[in-house]
């Protein structure tokens, strides 16, 4: 499979990477944030009390708010597009995309996609932001519950820095809630307690259990097609649950491209939708990777070319 570069700028030099080296000491040192750990319980009982409001039309609430926050917004968008730039869109559409990812509440752009890098560029070494190398409830929900990098506005920047350079982002990233604020508000009061529920708190909570899964449980179960240098693995069902990010070993064997299902029967409906909008003129410069394997190639997803964005 021919390697795709990234147009993608990470920091380099060893400065740079004790830094990350001691942010990561110092935040496996980090106690709890309890203001996290209280809105992620208000979030997670909020979604038990929508199975008590119960409605055909709150479903399909749920349905469209968690197509457009996890499959447009988080999969889509903060991933294929603003973390690795598999493909392009035009500005206007790119920053529609960037907003159906804040209402995930998984965080802004700036942070959400520097984290992201910081994965790739550590993947299940120390500075990887939430390795199951650290334990599994680490991997999963710790490093959220620890506020991991939350406040660290200079090494978002490092990692994000063409994002940072943009106003609208900067904005986004600071005020990320007021998107779903805005949606919540609106369900409430057209739908009451049950669209504000299912449309809101429920999507909200799975959505960041589901994503959380690719960060624990494609490190730990599954099947390696490619041997790359960390524990990345191809699961079925994180991928049926997430649209198709759950081909993780074939994305971090090539992180740039906005197709991760391979294989004929690898579910992408990402993939799928990024097609769509090449079909439409909405999207261009996609990048792909394929099955074919040349007997000089290597993978390792930790050498990445770093031209200017």
């Amino acid at each position: 499979m021919a390697m795709l570069e990234t147009a993608i700028e990470y920091p380099s030099g060893r400065d740079a990477t004790h830094k990350i080296l001691d942010l990561y000491a110092q935040t496996m040192r980090r106690g709890i944030n309890w203001f996290l750990v209280i809105a992620l319980v208000s979030f997670h009982l909020g979604a038990v009390a929508a199975l008590f409001f119960f409605h055909w039309s709150a479903l399909i609430v749920f349905a469209t708010i968690w197509i457009l926050a996890q499959n447009v917004g988080i999969a889509m968008g903060y991933h294929r597009l603003l973390t690795h730039r598999g493909y392009a869109t035009p500005k206007w559409l790119e920053y529609c995309i960037a907003i159906c990812g804040a209402l995930a509440l998984q965080g802004g752009p700036i942070y959400w996609v520097a984290v992201h890098r910081m994965h790739h560029k550590y993947t299940d070494k120390p500075g990887d932001p939430h390795s199951p190398r650290d334990g599994k409830w680490w991997s999963h929900m710790g490093w959220i519950m620890n506020a991991t990098l939350r406040d660290e506005t200079e090494a978002l920047k490092q990692y994000a820095p063409d994002l940072s350079r943009q106003p609208f982002y900067r904005w986004l990233n600071r005020l990320h809630w007021v998107p779903l604020t805005v949606v919540g508000l609106s369900l409430f009061a057209f739908g009451g307690w049950s669209w504000l529920l299912w449309g809101a708190f429920l999507p909200v909570t799975i959505g960041l259990h589901v994503t959380w899964m690719v960060n624990s449980v494609t490190h730990l179960w599954g099947r390696r097609r490619f041997s790359t240098s960390d524990d990345s693995r191809n699961n079925l069902w994180v991928a049926l649950l997430t649209g198709g990010e759950g081909w993780h070993n074939n994305h971090h064997a090539n992180p740039v491209s906005a197709r991760h299902g391979l294989a004929w029967y690898e579910v992408d409906f990402n993939y799928f939708a990024i097609r769509l909008l090449k079909i439409l003129g909405l999207a261009k410069h996609v990048k792909t990777a394929s099955l074919k394997v040349t007997s000089k190639e290597t993978i390792n997803q930790n050498v990445l070319h770093n031209p200017a964005v």
